[in-house]
């Protein structure tokens, strides 16, 4: 018997990068995955890819920002699944690096409605059944600007911040009735996320120097996904209210 044998997993933004890698990481130990984004063509193909290995995964497309397709997501899982047992948050996107006097509204609200409302909403509808069980594992993708202010824009390294004071409430408020709650804090990762900076953005000229000075190697989504594995699984069973850099020690530098 694998770690995560029979366990109802649900993978956010696993269409591609870190979440694909931990929708097939879990499958490969024996969950039955739920893989949720927004985008379709690639969230059906890493359900096929599951498929095609002996797994078994389905789709739920839309934004995770909605409550209707939350409630969509989390019910499906447990509807085919018969139970929740692990939920990662791992779904985001980038800001534009912009320094926060020139962040337009536009862009503080679909970056913080992305990457720090939808985990909230999705933590929420998940916590009942996890409750109900005694049992559950949360994870989230957090960042390297949740540990500091020069890894990105302001609207990103808010929400990312924020991201992080939620894994620690979740800890503290639940760790009595069998609820964990961590994060990895990924460093440069290669996947298909990119940054869409502006070429006079005043931001990126004072965070482009801080960054290159601090950054080893690039890590890849399959590196990311093993932690968040590790800390969904069982083997983490005392690491709670955890954030966990995944960065070829860039966060030590």
């Amino acid at each position: 018997m694998t770690t995560f044998e029979g366990h109802g997993v649900i993978v956010t933004g696993a269409a591609s990068g870190i979440g694909r890698a931990t929708a097939l990481k879990f499958a490969a130990e024996c969950a039955r995955v739920l893989v949720a984004d927004l985008d379709r063509a690639g969230a059906e193909e890493t359900v096929g890819e599951i498929g095609a290995a002996g797994g078994r995964a389905l789709a739920v497309v839309g934004d995770l920002s909605d409550q209707k397709v939350v409630d969509e997501v989390v019910g499906r899982a447990v509807g085919a699944f018969g139970r929740l047992d692990v939920l990662v948050n791992n779904a985001g996107i980038m800001d534009r690096m912009s320094a926060l006097g020139e962040t337009r509204d536009a862009e503080w609200e679909r970056v913080v409605r992305i990457n720090l409302t939808a985990p909230f909403l999705l933590t929420r509808a998940a916590l009942p059944y996890m409750l109900a069980a005694k049992r559950g594992s949360i994870v989230f993708t957090a960042s390297e600007a949740s540990l500091r202010g020069s890894a990105a824009g302001a609207a990103y390294t808010a929400a990312k911040h924020g991201v992080v004071g939620l894994v620690k409430s979740l800890a503290v408020m639940y760790r009595g009735q069998g609820i964990r709650a961590n994060a990895i804090a990924p460093g440069p990762t290669i996947t298909s996320i990119e940054v869409d900076a502006g070429p006079d953005a005043y931001g990126p000229t004072v965070i482009g120097p801080l960054i290159g000075a601090g950054i080893g190697r690039r890590g890849s989504a399959r590196e990311q996904a093993a932690a968040i594995v590790f800390l969904a699984s069982d083997a983490a069973s005392f690491v709670n209210g955890a954030v966990l850099p995944v960065d070829d020690a860039w966060s030590a530098v």
